[in-house]
């Protein structure tokens, strides 16, 4: 019938609708929704069918937008940048991960080729799923948190030489022909990269200083489309997948100034066609087979999850990190990622894997990120039940808090956190000759700061014998600077409940904090979205002509109905004058 791919199209988006919507309440990303969507439309369950092939075929352009927008956000001059960092420590995790994982599966049984394929899919983690559950708990700006989101953001760029492999690996039939196309692939991804680098340096920044001249977003978002499509079908010719054109695409745009204004205009594009490539991914998944199966692929959720926690934990820890921080970014970055589907399918469509492994290791992924939510809400219960003990310095030379060094301390202020907060605040104390003392996981920052003669400590805020040890009992004041919810939750918890008089003062970055910061205790809580919003909003008001006196009295009614310390402080102008009449 002719209305018969009309109809295809509405099942897809009806259902995507519905699916998305419940997910989206439900606070479950979005992509297992797709993958739910393409369970739902595929061969492999009752009800309406969806041609898979149309929809994979279109739904590989989702890839090669994406490794396109992650190419603008890792030019040449950033990735050199991290290489002592989280490049180092991302490339350790992926090469490790990729090893042992194919190592145990050709010991297994399987062929190299489709061990190599396990290694890699299972060495990819979900940053989707990471970073929306650390915002969702308030620890994306932790330490665990920030070290979890960068690796599995750089493990995405590691897919691209994987792209290139993975197929190699199915096209060769003996060691001999694997040998002799790796070292095609890998000069053929090197002469692409020459040929994109090239054009970019020379046509690119041109051509859309050309097109900027014109005004015109209509002919900005073609020209964009035609650049990263051009770019993908041009390295698709050297038998290399067209991801990985996109890729080299985006990394020459990322280098101009018009990166932002690129990913900006691709990023519809690339939202949509992903979600028809998981919708794909879903088509794949058999339910039928899962009686048969089960037990593999339970098993090989538990190994997923298991080397993955232990490989990262290890890394992360040799590279200095404490026992606790190098625990927690391991349990984040066990679980199993979008481009784990995305090598899945492209080694399953060049023949590199069999369909029975790799029904295995569809459910293993899935498997683990339908964990992973529950994972990275208690890494920290997790982690304290594997390491309990209260954490020592990483590296000699940094200063310990103890009761040794900070034993004559009476009436200060504990900073809990020494970031760039913790240190302006310091400043203030120190000019108004209050005595303080800081507390901070960075061992690096405790080091410089403590050579400068700053009383700053390492140490774990959140643990009682931390605060004990910098005389919490006589301390005065209590500011908790750092924006790691769950941690000043714990740090909150233990000054209420031995040192109940102290007043803490936390900082906070999102204002949906607030209620839950104050209910555990906190005397008062600062949003920094909310004195952001009051300083650009003073600003606006002063450039409109409105008179500073009526500026500073609604931006003192708006901070009146947040804090109950200034309601009390602005009760009318007397503290100005009491200040003013006071000495410097």
């Amino acid at each position: 019938m002719p209305q018969q791919p009309l109809i295809q199209i509405l099942l897809i988006l009806g259902t995507a609708v519905a699916v998305i919507v419940l997910f989206r309440r439900l606070n479950i990303p979005s992509s297992l929704g797709y993958l739910l969507v393409g369970v739902l439309l595929g061969p492999h369950t009752g009800g309406p069918v969806v041609e898979s092939v149309p929809v994979r075929a279109l739904a590989e352009f989702g890839i090669v937008f994406l490794l396109f927008t992650i190419g603008l956000n890792y030019s040449l001059p950033q990735i050199h940048a991290l290489r002592h960092t989280v490049l180092g420590l991302g490339t350790a995790q992926v090469v490790l991960t990729t090893a042992v994982v194919g190592g145990l599966a050709w010991l297994a049984g399987l062929p190299p080729a489709a061990a190599f394929v396990a290694g890699a899919v299972f060495a990819q983690s979900s940053t989707t799923v990471i970073s929306n559950q650390l915002i969702a708990q308030g620890e994306e700006n932790s330490r665990h948190g920030r070290m979890g989101i960068a690796m599995s953001v750089f493990q995405d760029i590691t897919a691209v030489p994987l792209l290139i492999l993975i197929p190699a690996f199915g096209a060769a039939a003996s060691a001999t022909a694997v040998s002799l196309d790796i070292g095609w692939a890998l000069g053929s991804a090197v002469l692409a990269f020459v040929i994109v680098f090239v054009a970019g340096r020379w046509l690119l920044r041109p051509l859309f200083h050309v097109v900027a001249g014109q005004r015109s977003p209509e002919l900005f978002t073609l020209t964009v489309l035609f650049v990263s499509l051009l770019s993908a079908w041009t390295v698709s010719h050297f038998g290399l997948s067209m991801a990985f054109g996109a890729f080299l695409a985006g990394m020459m745009l990322g280098e101009t100034e018009f990166r932002h204004q690129v990913e900006a205009t691709i990023r519809p594009f690339r939202d949509v066609l992903l979600g028809l490539f998981f919708i794909g991914i879903g088509m794949l998944v058999d339910l039928s087979a899962l009686a048969d199966i089960w037990q593999q692929a339970l098993a090989a959720t538990v190994a997923l999850l298991a080397i993955k926690f232990v490989l990262v934990a290890l890394i992360v820890r040799a590279s200095g990190i404490e026992p606790v921080t190098a625990l927690r970014t391991g349990l984040l970055l066990a679980v199993g990622g979008e481009f784990g589907f995305a090598l899945l399918s492209i080694a399953l469509a060049d023949n590199a894997i069999d369909q029975h492994s790799g029904q295995i290791l569809l459910y293993a992924v899935l498997l683990s990120m339908i964990v992973a939510p529950l994972l990275i809400r208690y890494n920290h219960a997790i982690a304290l039940r594997l390491a309990p003990t209260v954490e020592h310095p990483p590296a000699s030379g940094v200063p310990a808090a103890s009761a040794e060094a900070t034993g004559n301390l009476q009436d200060h202020v504990i900073l809990c956190g020494y970031g760039r907060m913790g240190q302006s605040i310091a400043h203030l104390l120190t000019a108004e000759h209050i005595p303080f003392v800081a507390l901070d996981l960075d061992a690096s920052r405790v080091r410089e700061a403590h050579a400068a003669g700053e009383p700053a400590y390492y140490g774990d805020s959140a643990e009682g014998d931390v605060l004990d040890a910098v005389s919490l009992a006589r301390a005065r004041l209590v500011v908790i600077s750092h924006d790691d919810l769950a941690a000043a939750l714990r740090t909150l918890q233990y000054v209420r409940a031995h040192c109940a008089g102290t007043p803490v003062m936390v900082r906070t970055r999102h204002e949906r904090h607030v209620d839950e910061l104050r209910a555990a205790g906190a005397s008062e809580v600062f949003p920094e979205t909310m004195e952001a919003s009051l300083m650009v909003a003073s600003s606006a008001l002063l450039l409109l002509g409105v008179p500073l006196s009526k500026v500073m009295r609604r931006i003192r009614e708006e901070r009146a109905g947040h804090y109950q310390l200034l309601r009390e402080s602005f009760a009318g102008d007397e503290l100005d004058r009491n200040d003013r009449s006071a000495p410097p």
